[in-house]
């Protein structure tokens, strides 16, 4: 099918977008570094594009007579969310830079989730490059993570500009030297393990349920993504993102094979479990158990260790939910709170939602999380579908601890993927011509 000029303007933005947000980090920082000043637009690149890519949107969904895609319940949901963030800046305003910079944060992935959903609609032949370019992503994010662990400095990114300054070039278990917290390409720790899950969940749904006769290699690509995402989860030491990344494959796991389980499988993989449990809480004052499961070695001097600062901040989110049905305004915690003059950190993704539009944004976001679910879960004979429905699970566990979708790579990555499984035609084929 030939595109038009406005055709290709838009799906080549998305595709933009989805290839360089796992580069974001590193670009945003180097860049940063070079042209002091421009910060904020320089980190302000995807949604500048998510911008853009709205108008060409429009005119195609007018110009094929399909304005009624955004008319469907998901999509009027996620309008109502966004409804209710632009009245709370209205409201309940912080300072400019912190309102815009809330509305930003929040918003972007809900944007990239309906401009993908509506371009998958129009052109489902779009699925099949969109996805080449998530590998390419992945591929470089997890062949970078095995680099920095057996062969690279482990400071090798102060060279671009990383550091106290930025974003710190790695990162230790409560200050312990011998337990060393990589990033990759993405911002920190936590998100990469955040980001592995959804590498591993895709990877494992691909080969449990894809089609590898379309490729020609697909062990060695599928060996190099498993090492590296395995990598990359256990060297980010993010305890969240090691459940979840377990949670995820199980669900992968459990949903291709469950005709095949007897009670015979049940109670041998139960006794699994329990023998792992039992195991670490025997172990739970050895070296390993103390730094990497629980984060709490006396011995390393942090005079306050992450358990502290987790429990300390779910106290203070349920307590300010309770005082305010209403929230703060957007912009009122997270980063963006940094740039005003009352920082405040919630470390849940529900409290923090919570906060910033109260009880009625926290209950219209959990309904379009819910929809998302349900339509992920009804294409479950779809790899992708199935993949991003049990990454899906695994974020939701690691946003009980961290707002994870605040991280711009892995929130764009994910909803994008949700947003191209549930717009695919169902049973979807690769050979499908676009509409």
């Amino acid at each position: 099918m030939t595109l038009s000029i406005i055709e290709k303007a838009y799906l080549g933005i998305l595709l933009v977008i989805f290839g360089g947000i796992v580069l974001h980090a590193p670009i945003s920082v180097g860049l940063s570094t070079l042209l002091p000043g421009y910060e904020l637009l320089i980190r302000s690149w995807k949604e500048i594009l998510m911008g853009l890519a709205l108008v060409p949107m429009l005119v195609l969904l007018w110009d094929k007579k399909r304005l009624s895609i955004l008319g469907e319940p998901l999509m009027i949901a996620v309008g109502v969310y966004a409804l209710l963030h632009l009245l709370s800046a209205a409201f309940m305003p912080q300072s400019l830079i912190s309102t815009v910079a809330g509305v930003l944060i929040d918003l972007r992935y809900m944007l990239f989730f309906v401009l993908v959903y509506v371009a998958i609609r129009l052109y489902p032949g779009f699925r099949k490059t969109f996805l080449q370019i998530g590998v390419i992503g992945a591929l470089v994010v997890v062949i970078f993570a095995l680099l920095q662990v057996f062969v690279l400095p482990i400071d090798v990114l102060k060279y671009i500009g990383y550091g106290p300054d930025s974003i710190a070039p790695y990162l230790t278990v409560d200050q312990n030297d011998n337990y060393i917290r990589i990033n990759s390409t993405l911002r920190g720790p936590n998100s990469l393990g955040a980001y592995a899950v959804v590498v591993l969940a895709l990877l494992f749904a691909f080969w449990m349920r894809g089609d590898h006769s379309k490729l020609k290699r697909p062990l060695p690509l599928a060996l190099i993504l498993l090492a590296g995402g395995m990598t990359a989860l256990w060297t980010s030491y993010s305890r969240s993102a090691l459940i979840a990344g377990v949670f995820a494959i199980a669900v992968v796991l459990a949903v291709t094979l469950w005709h095949r389980f007897n009670r015979k499988t049940w109670i041998i993989t139960a006794a699994i479990v329990a023998a792992i449990g039992i195991g670490l809480f025997v172990a739970r004052d050895s070296t390993f158990v103390a730094n990497v499961i629980l984060h709490d070695n006396p011995t390393t001097g942090a005079p306050n260790t992450s358990n502290d600062g987790h429990l300390l901040s779910l106290q203070d989110g349920i307590r300010l939910m309770i005082q305010q049905p209403f929230g703060a305004g957007v912009g009122s915690t997270g980063s963006a709170s940094l740039l005003g003059d009352k920082p405040l950190i919630i470390e849940n993704q529900f409290l923090y939602i919570a906060h910033e539009v109260g009880w009625a944004g926290l209950i219209v976001f959990v309904m379009i999380l819910i929809g998302v679910f349900a339509r992920l879960w009804q294409r479950r004979s779809d790899w992708l579908a199935l993949g991003v429905f049990a990454s899906g699970i695994g974020l939701v566990l690691i946003n009980m601890l961290l707002p994870i979708w605040v991280d711009d790579t892995v929130s764009i990555v994910w909803w994008g993927l949700a947003g191209l499984a549930i717009g695919s035609p169902m049973g979807y084929r690769e050979e499908e011509s676009d509409e």
